[in-house]
């Protein structure tokens, strides 16, 4: 897994994901991302190059499948991310994916169409974000965002606060029920309330970090994550 230099979520959460399992192992290297917004120069830190060159470094582990553990595809666009797994699967041989377009396989296998979005972003980066699903058939129904730009804060984001807007998500806006929320940064506590929220909001929840180790191990045939991670999580594609 490619990792956002500034993310301390990720890495500690997939291997609690895992727990002690012992068929599957996960590795990962970095690239430097500080910062999330809609300017030249944070869209810069998502160049192909460097995300290559990780590639390169983690095939020398013998990996079975790569991915770029960010959300960036889903405010610059999925062809981004389409263009980078294109680039490093021509690099290494080896199969590739990233965070948003395993977001965009599992809304397709699950038939999930209308979404609640749950960010640490600003508002701008959170309308980016449904223009671009929106062009992928997927409708964001309403969106709550906490005015956050700086990467390394979004993991201080106590999970607690991450309930309220989730019911309200849950509950619909103007009487539309979304068929699921996307908690959607790599770098934000999610999971730990993933199945309470499921049980008290009553869709299922699709958490980033959750998402991308379930397609990562859907692509090797390994078995899926427990429903304690979201019940869509939890079975096979």
């Amino acid at each position: 897994m490619i990792v956002p230099s500034s993310n301390t979520c990720l890495e500690p959460q997939t291997y609690r994901m895992l727990g002690d399992r012992t068929d599957v192992t996960v590795h990962f290297t970095r690239i430097e991302v500080t910062r999330i917004a809609l300017d030249p120069d944070a869209d810069r830190q998502f160049d192909h190059t460097s995300m290559v060159a990780a590639a390169k470094l983690l095939t020398t582990a013998d990996v079975d499948v790569l991915a770029w553990n960010g959300t960036a595809g889903s405010w610059l666009g999925p062809d981004q991310d389409r263009e980078a797994v294109r680039r490093i699967e021509g690099a290494t041989g080896v199969p590739a994916t990233t965070s948003t377009l395993a977001y965009l396989d599992a809304f397709a296998a699950f038939g999930t169409t209308r979404i609640g979005l749950l960010t640490p972003y600003t508002r701008d980066v959170n309308l980016a974000v449904a223009a671009r699903y929106a062009a992928e058939g997927v409708s964001v129904v309403d969106e709550r965002h906490l005015g956050l730009s700086v990467n390394e804060a979004f993991a201080r984001v106590d999970p607690e606060d991450l309930v309220t807007p989730s019911l309200e998500l849950a509950a619909g806006a103007d009487g539309l029920r979304p068929d699921a929320l996307a908690y959607l940064c790599t770098n934000l506590y999610g999971a730990p309330i993933v199945q309470d929220m499921e049980r008290d909001g009553g869709v299922p929840v699709l958490d980033s970090v959750a998402v991308t180790l379930w397609r990562c191990l859907a692509m090797i045939g390994a078995a899926p994550l427990g429903p304690r991670w979201g019940r869509l999580l939890s079975r096979p594609v």
